[in-house]
């Protein structure tokens, strides 16, 4: 084994940096979602990072290059992922608060969290290269076999990361174990002891997988990474009509996706009671479709207040519907049916009619699923109603100023539907985020905005009358800039 230590050094180095990559999206994920600028960033900073380490590890090579001095490089890389394990949550909740550009804010996260690290991972292969090199006839033969292990490392991380080990031992367990794994290769570099090496390899490993991936941090807390996302569930006071009431919130990358009364099965997201529009504009509805799960709260509700009918819910992530079971009640019921996937991917296959579609996948401010707000989406949603249906969809936006993606939305309805209507759920400041409920209507015939149930008739009172600006393209597969007009606003 001693004959290949600088072989498995590269491997593992390489292995590292692309889970230590991967896992990136999963610390600024509870901050910043999970969108294009965040992968953005990650894959800016840590390339940047490699290459300075590639340059300075070449240098450093040149004037001495031993065993030791690499295990210190390898010590150091360890060392950094276990303070930014420590600093991570304090300095993004910070960034977050007070940096108003989320660009900006990444950058700095970015360079803070995953510079110093990505840079001595870099250092490893032109030093490992330098301790190869046995003369100048094979050289090029060495450093190409070095580089290629290295890169092998990275494919089989990439792999690891996504497929395996964030689902399994989720976020800050798995930076603990990448330290741990750094800080142990290092050792043996220093002692060249593969024995060593073993021991401490098997003990780390056992003590991870003996930990269980469901982190509960106090009574009421739990933080878990599922294939998708990173989840947190947790109790707190709400307060309605001066009355305290206690509630269960899931939180899906640290934005609030359902919560649910303790004490009761009444809504208390005051946006998903707007789904129940759907029997003012399509009273005799029996099939019902949604796109979005997380906690089941409306889909819950839709079965206890319509026992006729029945809902079928596109869920892309089994491990939220796992914890909604657990922590939020949902049980089994032969009216609804759960289907894993993307929602695009189920519209590109859906055979099926409905009468209802409700659209509850944009509720993040950071991470909109671009592929759902586009025509070609709008088209197949329109295909998949029967002729007197009803798409109702949550939107998180203005209805003045900085409104980019609800203009964009609106008008791409208007595409397809011959009918497009707008409320406001919260009914505030017309600049304020908030949420919008869009109802598309396939009807040609002109609804009533009145009604004679009490708390229908508030909702079509939110009836957004004015006219939106068309100054913005519709939304198309081809170009739906959802994310840079979501960062207008925030």
């Amino acid at each position: 084994m001693k004959k290949y230590l600088l072989e498995l050094t590269v491997f593992i180095s390489g292995l590292i940096v692309m889970i230590f990559e991967i896992v990136g999206s999963r610390v600024f994920g509870p901050y910043f979602g999970t969108s294009t600028f965040v992968w953005t960033t990650l894959i800016g900073v840590v390339l940047g990072s490699l290459s300075i380490g590639y340059y300075f590890g070449g240098k450093i090579a040149d004037k001495e290059a031993t065993f030791k001095k690499m295990s210190l490089i390898l010590l150091m890389s360890g060392f950094c992922i276990g303070i930014m394990i420590f600093i991570k949550d304090g300095l993004l909740s910070v960034l977050q608060d007070h940096v108003k550009n989320i660009n900006s804010a990444l950058i700095v996260g970015g360079i803070i969290l995953f510079s110093p690290t990505s840079i001595f991972l870099g250092m490893v292969s032109p030093y490992a290269a330098k301790l190869r090199i046995k003369n100048l006839s094979t050289s090029g033969a060495d450093i190409g076999r070095l580089y290629a292990l290295s890169t092998c490392g990275s494919i089989v991380g990439t792999f690891l990361a996504g497929f395996y080990l964030i689902p399994f031992f989720g976020t800050n367990t798995l930076l603990s174990l990448l330290a741990i794994v750094v800080i142990i290769f290092s050792i043996v570099l220093f002692y060249e002891r593969e024995k060593f090496l073993l021991l401490l390899l098997f003990c780390g490993v056992f003590w991870f997988v003996s930990e269980n991936n469901i982190k509960t941090v106090g009574k009421n807390f739990v933080d878990v990474d599922t294939r998708y996302n990173r989840v947190w569930i947790y109790d707190e006071q709400y307060e309605q009509n001066k009355k305290q009431f206690e509630i269960r919130k899931m939180g899906i990358n640290n934005e609030n996706h359902s919560a649910m009364l303790l004490m009761s099965d009444q809504l208390v997201n005051e946006y998903t009671k707007y789904y129940h529009l759907s029997r003012h504009f399509h009273p005799h509805f029996r099939k019902s479709l949604i796109f979005g799960g997380a906690g089941y709260s409306f889909p819950k509700d839709y079965l206890k207040v319509y026992p006729h009918a029945t809902i079928d819910v596109v869920e892309i992530d089994p491990g939220v519907t796992e914890l909604a079971k657990k922590y939020f009640s949902l049980k089994e019921n032969s009216r609804m049916n759960i289907y894993h996937e993307d929602g695009r991917v189920f519209l590109n296959k859906n055979i099926e009619k409905y009468d209802v579609i409700f659209g509850d996948a944009f509720g993040s401010r950071y991470a909109v699923p671009y592929h759902m707000t586009t025509v070609e989406a709008v088209q197949k949603m329109y295909d998949t109603l029967y002729d007197n249906g009803v798409v109702i969809v949550n939107l998180i936006s203005s209805v003045d100023g900085k409104n980019d993606f609800l203009r964009a939305e609106y008008y791409t309805y208007k595409k397809i539907f011959p009918q497009v209507y707008l409320f406001r759920v919260q009914n505030q400041n017309e600049r304020h985020l908030q949420n919008i409920m869009l109802v598309a209507l396939k009807s040609q015939k002109i609804p009533q905005f009145t009604s004679e149930d009490k708390k229908i008739d508030e909702f079509l009172k939110n009836r957004w009358s004015e006219e939106l600006i068309e100054d913005v393209p519709i939304l198309t597969d081809d170009y739906a800039p959802v994310e840079y007009y979501m960062r207008k606003v925030l």
